[in-house]
């Protein structure tokens, strides 16, 4: 389990959602560095969200991270791809 999860969990629980739901964004669904932060950084500067901006954040966030892993496969898949050309099989 990640460190921040707790850190997370307490950030949902002083906007009081119920604990399930803070307990399977924080525990379940946003597992990494990356979208614990950004999900922290959401309820650190939005001062009342409802249960479904909460939800809609998580979405974007997944959204983002998703995008990011798929740039860096591509750019990957082009470094081997140009090293092919370069030096050849």
């Amino acid at each position: 389990m990640n460190p921040k999860s707790d850190e997370l969990y307490q950030a949902l629980k002083e906007k009081d959602f119920p604990d399930d739901f803070c307990k399977e964004i924080a525990y379940r669904q946003m597992t990494t560095d990356y979208t614990i932060t950004r999900m922290l950084g959401y309820l650190y500067r939005i001062s009342n969200p409802r249960i479904e901006d909460v939800v809609d954040e998580m979405l974007a966030i997944f959204s983002d991270r998703d995008a990011i892993i798929q740039k860096k496969e591509l750019e990957h898949a082009q470094s081997v791809i140009n090293d092919v050309y370069n030096r050849g099989l």
